[in-house]
């Protein structure tokens, strides 16, 4: 599916939509409620959840993308993804509890507050034993994995100076503060990964 003057599209989502899809089957075989942080244009959300059908999949973003969100989930009419909720993970209180959290292409995109602040939400929001997931560039150890991708980080931080591809041992950092442990690393096209956090039991 392209865009509309109603529906934005993403060809990276498109593009990296099934390599992710594969870490999901295996990671989220035991989850029942994922949410789903920064939706973006809602692609992701309808294929995975159109393909883990034993999921109930939570649509977030902040209020002004989801009018395009809106018009996948209509146009897929997919039965267990839900309409977006209002979400920015600086200010967000969430009561409901989840099996298991995805995020992609957000961490480098908000400041890096912001991406510690997505931590601790998640830490707050995951069910013991329940599973972060979060898709995008990173460095490990101050280093990058391709020089492709530290151009992109050039390129970020001119427009935004906040944004910038983070670097996983902080992230791993705030994430131990919060009841979270790194599980797993996949390496997807693109020099991006798939990084895996678990929530500690009780």
């Amino acid at each position: 599916m392209q865009a509309t003057p109603d529906r934005p599209y993403s060809a990276a989502a498109a593009n990296n939509a099934a390599p992710i899809l594969e870490i999901l089957r295996r990671e989220f075989q035991d989850c029942a409620e994922v949410l789903e942080i920064g939706s973006g244009t809602g692609q992701h959300a309808v294929y995975f959840a159109s393909q883990l059908d034993h999921l109930v999949w939570q649509t977030s973003d902040l209020e002004e993308n989801h009018a395009g969100i809106r018009a996948w989930l209509a146009d897929a009419a997919v039965a267990n993804v839900l309409s977006p909720i209002a979400l920015d993970v600086s200010k967000v209180t969430l009561k409901t509890m989840y099996d298991g959290v995805f995020s992609a292409n957000t961490s480098h995109i908000m400041s890096f507050d912001a991406a510690l602040a997505m931590m601790a939400l998640v830490g707050r929001v995951l069910r013991p034993e329940g599973i972060f997931c979060l898709y995008g560039p990173f460095r490990r150890s101050g280093h990058f994995n391709a020089a492709s991708n530290e151009r992109f980080d050039a390129g970020l931080r001119s427009r935004d100076s906040t944004m910038g591809i983070r670097d996983l041992e902080a992230l791993d950092e705030t994430a131990a503060e919060h009841g979270l442990r790194r599980e797993s690393l996949y390496a997807v096209p693109a020099n991006n990964l798939v990084v895996i956090w678990r929530k500690a039991m009780l």
